[in-house]
């Protein structure tokens, strides 16, 4: 059984592109820092998982996923390899995403995300029940009924 679960951080914004033919679909790629659970000194604290997701699931998120933004993801591992200009074989491995989620609130994310950027607007308070409302109109769009 292939199936891997994360949890982490998006190092910056998903990057989507769309396929070529008469029924172009959406491809975003993104990373995932995802902290490593015990620490040795001299080695890093997280690993940097690059992630791909297809159809309106890459839609959604080109649209809600940001830089520093908590996300949890479950999908399958797929390793590749190819030969570059120089003639060298390179090794690949990422993460095709079957189905993403915010791991944070609206709130949270909000907050993260000044650390990231200077003049972040102040978060929002969220919802009484700690949930984020769904803005209007976008039904159709959300991953999940």
């Amino acid at each position: 059984m292939n199936k891997v679960v994360l949890v982490g951080r998006l190092t910056r914004d998903p990057e989507v592109r769309y396929s070529q033919g008469d029924n172009a679909t959406a491809v975003a790629r993104y990373t995932v820092a995802v902290d490593r659970r015990f620490k040795r000194d001299g080695e890093p604290t997280a690993d940097f998982i690059p992630c791909v997701v297809f159809g309106r699931s890459a839609e959604f998120a080109e649209k809600y996923f940001r830089q520093g933004m908590r996300v949890s993801i479950s999908g399958r591992i797929q390793t590749g390899s190819y030969t570059n200009k120089d003639g060298v074989k390179v090794y690949t491995t990422e993460v095709i995403v079957e189905d993403q989620e915010f791991a944070e609130s609206r709130a949270e994310s909000e907050a993260n995300r000044s650390s990231y950027q200077q003049a972040a607007p102040a978060p929002s308070a969220p919802a009484g029940d700690g949930f984020m409302n769904i803005p209007d109109g976008i039904d159709e769009e959300l991953p999940f009924s």
